[in-house]
């Protein structure tokens, strides 16, 4: 009996110690598969109160764009307006409190549904609205001193309102907008003149519509249940993606390394997931991982220097980040930033207007309920050096084509630039031209610019006619003398 019981205890330490080792060994197995990746402990951290920006009325609308826009200059917020729609321009630097008298950008006759900044030149920047209007505004340097009513160009196309705006990445004054109508129009901004117009492909609401890194094509998704990969010039759809997400709620989708597209929806249950897909293999996702179940719209943005993807909630108070790899599974998770309020919208700053010292490689700006928030990015490292791998040579504001050029059919890889240095703009900003013979005048402008002249020419012959008096009397008095 004894004997039985000394062997039924040794059978048991034996399971207990084979068990132990089998969990270690799956441990250690664990512990060598986990990805090196050089982001893999970037932290997210708020800036202090007082560079922050208080005491703004940002806009109420429920809207799923970013309802703000930054570059190295300035930072834009739309605002809730009485009597139309406005959005506040402010430089980087006016942080605190902003005064409710503060000038704003209040030209459109509806609310403001999107804006943003040229990518060629910091101080345009287009607007998209209710009132079925694109308009084209240049921010004087140093920011508004008074309000601003005038466009420089306005964009008349659309029959319903304007929610989606994206600026061409390499090609000078080209602008892409889809509205409520379900149609995309392309323009030739500095002629004021509608050159592309896609009314025949989407058949409903279109959530998104973002260009690749060279512009050569175009990325839709929509609430007909199907994202589009378009060719810009001629409106055809290349390829197209039914139910990327099985769920009805809005998809977003942006364009990744190597042309592939990642997508952020919901699934059948609600919950939100994140896509990897190939275009040139449609069939099934590289990847599709199921995230949480809030109900605020995933926003990404993409960084294509270093790979990694940002998503930011609509009504969420975190920033998740991945980072997009060729291997399996495509897809990896890295960290989450989380604060206590949630945001409203979210502006994301081009990479030249990062400060390389502190080894910051992205910067958001945060709408709250009353105020912007910054929020840095920063990967951690000991030495005060450039790091070389955390910053190759990044997209600059110099445009590689004009916009006939490229409607014409010429592409062309961006302008890059260093920053070894910190960013310094070697050349005057791309400047803003328009074509005012091409653009539409009123009557009275007509009217007023003949009068000018004749009136310019009057002052001109009554100076003539002065002169010459004066002339003679100095002829008259010489001779006397």
């Amino acid at each position: 009996m004894k004997s039985k019981n000394f062997l039924l205890f040794l059978h048991i330490n034996f399971l207990l110690f084979a068990h132990f080792f089998f969990i270690l060994s799956q441990f250690t197995m664990s512990r060598k598969v986990v990805r090196t990746s050089k982001f893999r402990h970037v932290f997210g951290q708020a800036v202090k109160a007082d560079q922050c920006y208080d005491d703004i009325r940002i806009s109420q609308m429920t809207w799923d764009s970013n309802f703000c826009s930054v570059n190295p200059k300035f930072v834009a917020m739309i605002v809730d307006a009485s009597g139309g729609g406005a959005f506040m321009v402010l430089p980087l630097s006016k942080t605190g409190r902003i005064d409710m008298s503060y000038p704003t950008v209040c030209g459109h006759t509806g609310p403001v549904l999107d804006i943003e900044f040229c990518p060629h030149n910091d101080n345009i920047i287009a607007s998209g609205s209710e009132d079925c209007s694109v308009m084209i505004w240049e921010i004087p340097e140093g920011g508004l001193t008074s309000p601003l009513t005038d466009p420089v160009v306005k964009l008349e196309g659309h029959s319903k309102r304007v929610g989606i705006l994206s600026w061409h990445p390499t090609a000078h004054n080209v602008l892409l907008s889809a509205g409520c109508d379900n149609v995309v129009i392309l323009w030739n901004v500095a002629r004021g003149e509608a050159v592309v117009r896609i009314d025949s492909v989407h058949t409903d609401l279109i959530y998104s519509a973002c260009w690749n890194r060279d512009g050569s094509r175009i990325l839709t998704s929509c609430k007909d249940k199907t994202m589009r990969v378009l060719d810009p010039r001629k409106g055809t759809v290349l390829f197209e993606k039914e139910k990327p997400h099985e769920g009805s709620r809005p998809v977003r989708a942006v364009f990744v390394s190597d042309g592939k597209i990642l997508s952020t929806g919901f699934s059948r249950m609600s919950e939100r997931q994140v896509a990897l897909w190939d275009p040139k293999n449609f069939g099934e996702p590289l990847t599709l991982q199921e995230l949480d179940t809030s109900s605020g719209v995933l926003l990404p943005f993409f960084d294509p220097d270093t790979g990694v993807v940002y998503l930011c909630g609509k009504g969420d108070s975190s920033i998740r980040y991945f980072e997009v790899t060729d291997e399996a599974p495509y897809v990896h998770y890295l960290s989450m930033f989380s604060s206590k309020e949630s945001q409203k919208g979210m502006g994301y700053m081009p990479k030249r207007g990062l400060e390389v010292n502190k080894c910051e490689i992205a910067r958001f700006y945060k709408l709250h309920e009353r105020k912007c928030e910054p929020i840095v990015m920063t990967v951690p490292r000991k030495s005060d050096l450039f790091q070389e791998d955390l910053y190759p040579d990044t997209v600059g504001p110099e445009p590689s084509v004009e916009a006939d050029e490229w409607f014409e059919g010429k592409d062309a890889p961006p302008n890059l630039i260093s920053l070894k240095d910190g960013f310094v703009a070697t050349t005057k900003a791309k400047e803003f031209k328009v074509h005012k013979s091409l653009l539409k005048t009123t009557t009275a402008s007509c009217v007023s610019v003949p009068q000018e002249v004749q009136s310019l020419r009057k002052e001109v012959k009554d100076l003539k006619e002065a002169i010459e008096e004066l002339t003679k009397r100095v002829k008259e008095l010489e001779s006397k003398h």
